[in-house]
């Protein structure tokens, strides 16, 4: 007689990207294994692929793409995920503002920790009177290199380049449009490298405002008894 099936619980949670509702299941044993081996190889393919079949496997509800979802949406459903997975709260060690080097350890619940957005935050950059250029999130592969430390190789200025380049859509006027699907890297790093330092930093304001996983932690430095706060953002800073 073969052996009985184990029950899932279900839950649900709001994409910030969209506000659609989405249904998950936690990690099962196997898709832990996956995760804690590739992470072990320390392989930025090894971790993007491990992310993508966990996700794939824990989203219930059809038509979600993973690789299609902006980074704040993955960050926020691995987070509940492994919350519901492996414990409701996560423990974390901070230092004291006050000082720069007494360390705390804080527990955070997961329930607790939002994307944050920022008002000033937009997708579309005008880069002159009549050039614009609409911005996309980045990829699963990109959210993966920005959370964890997988030696990828190039300067970080190559790195930043290479980024911004992959997450232009599209660059228009009111008369043309360019997609940049239908153009190659080395085509959109050198249209990057004809910019001013003022549009420069126009894109750069896309991604540095961006929405976020944010928290906001208040600690008393048990040495001083100093109190200050610490933010942590990104899901790296939630599993350091």
């Amino acid at each position: 007689m073969p052996l009985p099936k184990i029950s899932t619980p279900t839950y649900e949670l709001v994409l910030p990207s969209t506000g659609e509702t989405v249904e998950y299941r936690p990690f099962l044993v196997r898709e832990e294994k996956l995760l804690v081996l590739a992470m072990e190889t320390e392989d930025t393919k090894q971790i993007t692929k491990a992310i993508k079949e966990v996700l794939k496997s824990c989203i219930k509800t059809t038509g979600v793409k993973v690789e299609k979802l902006p980074t704040f949406d993955i960050e926020y459903l691995f987070l509940n995920i492994r919350g519901k997975s492996v414990g409701e709260e996560v423990e974390v060690t901070v230092t004291c503002p006050d000082d720069n080097k007494t360390t705390v350890d804080v527990t955070i619940p997961v329930n607790e920790i939002e994307v944050q957005k920022n008002k000033d935050h937009k997708d579309t950059i005008k880069l002159d009177d009549s050039l614009m250029m609409k911005m996309r999130y980045p990829s699963l592969d990109q959210f993966v290199n920005a959370n964890f430390d997988t030696g990828t190789e190039g300067s970080q200025m190559e790195q930043s380049f290479d980024m911004i380049a992959a997450c232009i859509d599209t660059i228009y006027t009111d008369e043309e449009a360019w997609t940049t699907a239908d153009c190659s890297k080395t085509e959109v790093v050198e249209f990057l490298d004809q910019l001013n330092t003022k549009q420069f930093q126009e894109i750069e304001a896309f991604f540095t405002t961006m929405p976020k996983l944010s928290y906001e932690i208040k600690v008393t430095n048990p040495k001083t008894k100093k109190k200050g706060t610490v933010v942590l953002e990104g899901l790296s800073s939630f599993f350091a």
